[in-house]
């Protein structure tokens, strides 16, 4: 290329001219494979601020040399879902909102965002134009991502072929030893309930690269598969068709009763648990609860109590009028008014008490 004239380099607080923004800009742009080597976990354009770990807190974005932050208005999962990709940290939990890491400064850069989730940058999403917004900083946009865990080729966000990340690269686990008290470490860790099955022999597609983990043993109460017991990262005799998977309950759960099979049923949707209210749980009255049950691996519904039987729920109400014929693989594929229509309050929260799980 062009020949680099030689400058003096800005020093103390002299501002840096526009010629040697050129020149860094320049070497940057030719030698950006080297830095991205040096750091895969790195993010040169996003950053999470103010949250517990560094895969979670508000969402911050670098423009003309400056950060700022990113406005809530049409944040979603998809948005969550490039946020997290770019900073390298698995899959998206959740979304949130009025600047629940707490409200940033200077600038509010972006504001309707609305993106497919499969863009690489943020800021390759449709949004108003950098500086563009009617927000100010109560309204900051925030995410929590899985961090150290993800779930790939899955039929939805809480199922596949299970992947964890060392040194900086993602790799598989192998399927040796595999069962459901590994999957429920798994489940747990991605907010996803608890686990359903345990997936063996690249049941969701083989992966590629580092083969991290094998032989894991957990007793299922981690809260990731790192501190079950196992070998050492990269210890293996395995292949990719031997990748473990798992399917998650994802969409459902049973919370506040004496075990996870029974409780006041609450659903995953748009990166928040809720509760499900129902006047009618159909002809039968376990027959919602009978489809609830099974879709949790809990044996047959013994009771569908109402009236918020085990506590009332907070925030949104996901489901109402739900009408079961029994027969349906999950609560979602009753018939009801529409995901976040109703005419409940928590007050008519609804239950479910299942006979019990199987012994794995």
């Amino acid at each position: 290329g062009a020949p680099i004239r030689r400058v003096t380099m800005a020093t103390g607080k002299r501002r840096t001219t526009t010629l040697e923004l050129e020149i860094l800009m320049r070497l940057y742009s030719e030698f950006e494979h080297v830095f991205r080597k040096k750091c895969n976990t790195c993010s040169y354009f996003v950053r999470l601020m103010n949250g517990s770990n560094r895969c979670n807190g508000r969402v911050e974005v670098y423009h003309q040399g400056q950060w700022g932050t990113v406005c809530d208005d049409r944040w979603g999962m998809q948005e969550a879902a490039v946020t997290c990709r770019e900073m390298n940290c698995g899959n998206a939990l959740s979304v949130k909102y009025k600047a629940f890491f707490g409200g940033g400064r200077d600038q509010v850069w972006l504001d309707d965002i609305e993106c497919t989730g499969h863009e690489k940058t943020i800021a390759d999403c449709p949004h108003r134009g950098f500086g563009e917004h009617d927000c100010d900083h109560s309204e900051d946009a925030g995410v929590v991502c899985s961090e150290s865990v993800r779930l790939m080729n899955g039929t939805d966000s809480c199922s596949g072929r299970v992947e964890v990340l060392h040194d900086g690269q993602w790799g598989t686990v192998c399927d040796d030893e595999w069962d459901i008290k590994d999957a429920q470490v798994v489940c747990r860790a991605m907010d996803c309930g608890t686990a359903q099955t345990a997936k063996s022999g690249a049941f969701f597609g083989e992966g590629q690269g580092d083969i991290w983990l094998d032989d894991v043993n957990c007793f299922g109460n981690e809260t990731s598969l790192q501190h079950c017991k196992r070998p050492s990262f990269g210890e293996n005799n395995c292949g990719h068709s031997e990748d473990a998977g798992v399917i998650c309950s994802a969409t459902i759960r049973l919370i506040n009763g004496t075990d996870e099979c029974s409780g006041r049923v609450e659903l995953h949707h748009g990166g928040h648990w809720a509760s499900a209210s129902s006047v009618n749980w159909g002809m039968n009255e376990l027959s919602g609860a009978d489809v609830v049950c099974r879709q949790l691996g809990c044996g047959h519904a013994i009771s569908a109590p109402t009236s918020a039987h085990f506590g009332q729920g907070s925030g949104p109400i996901w489901l109402d009028n739900v009408e079961c014929s029994g027969q349906e693989s999950a609560l979602s594929h009753c018939t009801h008014l529409g995901f976040g229509e109703h005419n409940c309050g928590h007050g008519e929260d609804s239950s479910a008490i299942c006979l019990g799980r199987r012994s794995f």
